[in-house]
């Protein structure tokens, strides 16, 4: 699914992807990123979309599947025992040289090429972190049960993408979160956001499969 008219120059601004599918998925009962979805893992959705913009496609995985094949991907690496530690260990096989690195969740199987390409753009025009963001349309409350205003929040959603020297800055230190937009925002960088997409569901539960699969057959 190479869209290769929609790549920017290599020496220009290359991009890397880095798809980080090294859970063990403790809520969904198993390895979520290696599940069934209309025919295909669940990772491998992820990997095309990602294949879409990218120059190279590092792919994070859990130690026990580090030796499957995996064709589609330029390399293979086995994450640590967080988030943090699994971005670190796929950034670590990114080229220096990229200028542009994206964080995609492997459980995130239905972002679009045009997501991951308005968060390339927002990089390539300055920002040193692009988030994608969408409204939050529930009612919301504290954990005492008191009403927060939702017009201030977004849900965030990846791809993340990153200006490659600051992403590379923040984590030298070796530090932990659960998003790589807030250390470096933390670390003094430019944030975008850019429109995130309503569908772009997180595979978390089984029942989430159902509604994946629905949503590609509509639009199929």
């Amino acid at each position: 699914m190479q869209r290769m008219s929609d790549l920017p120059p290599t020496s220009a601004a290359a991009v890397w992807v880095i798809v980080v599918a090294a859970g063990t998925g403790q809520r969904f009962g198993g390895a979520k990123q290696y599940a069934s979805l209309a025919g295909r893992r669940v990772v491998d959705w992820s990997i095309d979309m990602a294949r879409s913009v990218a120059h190279g496609v590092v792919l994070v995985v859990p130690a026990d599947a580090a030796d499957e094949p995996e064709p589609a991907v330029d390399a293979v690496v086995v994450g640590g025992a967080t988030r943090s530690a699994s971005v670190r260990a796929g950034l670590a096989a990114v080229p220096l040289d990229a200028a542009v690195v994206l964080v995609h969740d492997g459980a995130r199987p239905l972002a679009s090429h045009a997501l991951f390409r308005s968060v390339v753009d927002a990089v390539l025009a300055g920002a040193d972190a692009a988030v994608p963001v969408v409204p939050v349309v529930d009612t919301v409350c504290d954990s005492h049960g008191d009403p927060v205003d939702r017009e201030d929040l977004r849900a965030v959603q990846t791809p993340q993408g990153f200006e490659g020297i600051a992403l590379r800055r923040v984590h030298a230190a070796r530090p932990e979160a659960t998003d790589d937009a807030s250390l470096v925002v933390s670390g003094g960088g430019r944030l975008r956001l850019v429109h995130g997409e309503r569908w772009n569901l997180k595979i978390t539960e089984p029942s989430d499969l159902v509604v994946a699969e629905a949503i590609l057959a509509a639009g199929s």
